[in-house]
């Protein structure tokens, strides 16, 4: 009886041994990773001429010596441009931050300044622009915020997609291709532009739901209705 109690510690006590492992382990891997969200969003960095700390964050300036500095890596699009990470984000602030932006770091601006001056202000206005462009449009905005997710929409997965909605492409594409009239292309560009809407408020559904399965679904539904949008504007340049 007493060989049986002691198996039955002696099995207990590994189990808790191991239980206590496992969770060192855990705490151990959250306590790396804090370490390491904290040593890239908390770290301050130092002007590259005068060596003050850049109080702003992202840094375009100096505050001490007012020299542009380079950008940081890694910081989103969406830090960039001042933005709320969100899809639904206000376009109108966006073209405000764009146009702020650029009338400070333009090229245009340090002709005059020293060589690195000019190549910093080259490359902060170049990742603005593109920040800018990124951000604006809903369908590369989404794909944007699927990628900072670690995910993408590769190209030709038309295997993938739902028949019927194939089906629906085709024939949107084929009616575009018979449009006699820039008002039967209109037509279609009116409809095609209904899709994206509702979209739209779909794929922010999905993303404030954390859904990022259906959000990359409904992305990829996007992409082919941009596309049809693109042919139609090409339809009515016909008719110009």
């Amino acid at each position: 009886m007493s060989l049986v109690l002691i198996q039955v510690d002696s099995w207990r006590n590994n189990t808790i041994r191991k239980a206590l492992g496992n969770e060192k382990k855990r705490i151990f891997s959250a306590h790396v990773v804090f370490l390491r969200n904290y040593s890239t969003s908390h770290i301050k960095l130092n002007c590259w001429k005068c060596k003050q700390p850049l109080e702003n964050d992202p840094a375009f300036f100096c505050l001490a010596c007012k020299v542009v500095q380079p950008p940081e890596e890694g910081t989103s699009y969406f830090k960039i441009m001042d933005c709320d990470y969100s899809f639904s984000l206000d376009t109108l602030k966006l073209q405000r931050r764009y146009v702020q932006l650029q009338r400070s770091l333009h090229p245009d601006n340090f002709s005059q300044k020293s060589v690195e001056e000019q190549k910093y202000s080259e490359i902060q206005s170049a990742l603005v622009n593109k920040a800018y462009k990124t951000l604006l449009k809903p369908l590369s905005r989404g794909l944007y915020m699927l990628e900072l997710q670690g995910m993408r929409i590769e190209e030709g997965t038309d295997s993938e997609a739902d028949s019927q909605f194939l089906m629906e492409l085709m024939e949107i594409n084929e009616f575009l291709n018979e449009a006699q009239t820039a008002g039967e292309a209109e037509q279609i560009g009116g409809d095609v532009k209904g899709k994206l809407t509702d979209l739209t408020k779909r794929i922010d559904a999905a993303l404030l739901k954390g859904d990022l399965a259906a959000a990359k679904a409904l992305l990829a539904q996007m992409k082919y209705y941009a596309n049809i949008e693109e042919k139609v504007k090409q339809k009515l340049s016909e008719f110009m």
